[in-house]
């Protein structure tokens, strides 16, 4: 304790650098590597606080949080006076939620996804996109049954970067580009030109399976079959509607429906924007492309996603606060020490 407080105005600065071979120099003091890392970590401590101090204040700073935001969805729980979970959802703008949790176990993740569920719900096409942690497939297919999951196409890429040695640029077009196809025809071609680079990265994204990060096999917003027989039936009609043009783009035919904001091509009703045969049917129609762009995209939609201000907590001295509320009892989380002396 007397060699932390020695150290303490050294660490006012957190970019200090304060070895013991400095300890030595200024004052005659010889640490061992332990004793110095202890005197520092006792240093800190009178600069910043005890963490149970700052645990203790959770639940007053989770209910005065409540308070100042109305809407808002605060949940937070102890296990045995050891573990603290918070979660903070903003319901009323977007669903943003924050754990603080033991560690990313299958426990933890299913707590989270109940709170989750909770504060936000179910909703049509709600789905999740994550790495690859088996824990969060459970507890998601545990709370949100039959719910889809994605797997994200950054994390895939991360992995298979790091499996193959070779072609890395030319690998990378093909595979985000193949991941992002519209077409089955569009998907095919490019496998088909990964495979010869490495039969390797075809292997390792079918065992992943394809609709877990593929936009054309994926399930989400998939409601719409454009097979060519029923290309064949719209072209039966199309006489008898202003609303479904044949678009003939290079070789290929594409069917557009502006009634229903769909294309063959698929591109339409996944982005819900006009794709370019849309908007080469809605440039014959003479008729604007804005009517057929979801109104997510608009400015209107925009500000309203931001539009509640985040103002600062009030002062503390005006915090009013209950007293079962300021009694509660929070401590920090059992860290487990790591094999090996710490690191600096």
């Amino acid at each position: 304790m007397v060699v932390g407080s020695m150290m303490m105005p050294k660490y006012a600065d957190p970019k200090t650098i304060y070895t013991p071979k400095d300890m030595l120099s200024e004052h005659g003091v010889n640490l061992t590597y332990m004793q110095a890392w202890r005197a520092k970590e006792k240093a800190l401590e009178f600069l910043r606080g005890h963490p149970a101090d700052s645990y203790s204040h959770l639940p007053i700073y989770l209910y005065i949080l409540e308070k100042t935001y109305p809407g808002s969805i605060v949940k937070f729980s102890v296990a045995e006076i050891e573990f603290l979970f918070a979660t903070y959802v903003i319901s009323s703008i977007l669903p943003l939620a924050y754990a603080v949790v033991d560690s990313e176990n299958d426990a933890s993740w299913r707590w989270f996804f109940e709170k989750f569920k909770y504060a936000y719900g179910e909703k049509p096409n709600i789905c999740v996109v994550s790495d690859r942690n088996e824990s969060i497939l459970k507890a998601t297919s545990t709370v949100y049954t039959g719910m889809p999951h994605y797997t994200c196409m950054w994390h895939i890429w991360i992995n298979i970067r790091s499996k193959i040695k070779k072609a890395h640029l030319k690998l990378s077009e093909l595979y985000f580009a193949m991941a992002q196809s519209y077409t089955l025809d569009e998907f095919n071609e490019r496998m088909s030109t990964i495979e010869e680079i490495d039969t390797h990265v075809k292997a390792f994204l079918y065992d992943i399976d394809y609709h877990r990060w593929s936009r054309v096999y994926a399930t989400v917003n998939r409601t719409w079959t454009m097979a060519s027989n029923f290309s064949e039936s719209l072209n039966a009609v199309r006489a008898s509607t202003n609303y479904i043009h044949t678009v003939i783009d290079g070789v290929k035919r594409f069917i557009v429906c502006l009634q229903n904001k769909r294309c063959s091509y698929g591109q339409f009703q996944l982005d819900e924007l006009p794709c370019p045969h849309a908007l080469a049917a809605l440039r014959h129609r003479s008729e604007s492309y804005e009517n057929y762009c979801s109104p997510y995209y608009t400015r209107e939609r925009l500000l309203q996603t931001y539009e509640i201000p985040v103002d600062p907590l009030p002062d503390k001295s005006k915090w009013n606060v209950p007293q079962y509320i300021a009694e509660e009892v929070v401590m920090p989380p059992t860290g487990k020490r790591q094999p090996g002396r710490p690191q600096k």
